[in-house]
Parts: C-alpha cells; structure tokens; sequence
C-alpha cells in the first residue's frame, strides 16, 4: 500500500511541476512532428474544415451571444 501511495505522489508531483513549467513559459502547447498533417489532413477541426474566416465568424456569433 505504502509503494502504490508513494507513486500517486510522485507522479502527481510531476504533474504539477510540469504544468507550472508551461504556465511560466507562457507558450502555447505545440503539438508533435506528426499528427494529423502527416497524414495529409489540413485541419482537424470539425467546425470549419481549416477555413479559419468560419472559425472567426463563429467566434464573433459567440462572443455576442455572451452579451
């Protein structure tokens, strides 16, 4: 019992840090070299199939909807 509390810590030890080492980068999280353009897909939005003009409409619909 004591092992598996001992690896709960750690790892949620990890976990914190790393996540303050992103919040203190202040980048956002890329993603890898492969992914979704490896296999020759533009965009893995569902919403505006990689037209971002759609995204941005979208975008302005929301935010006056929030008003």
């Amino acid at each position: 019992m004591t092992t598996l509390l001992l690896t709960v810590i750690i790892v949620a030890v990890l976990l914190f840090g790393m996540s303050i080492g992103v919040i203190l980068q202040n980048k956002p999280i890329k993603g890898s070299c492969g992914g979704l353009n490896a296999l020759g897909m533009k965009s893995a939005c569902e919403v505006c199939h990689g037209d971002k003009t759609q995204c941005r409409n979208r975008d302005k619909k929301l935010s006056r909807l929030e008003l």
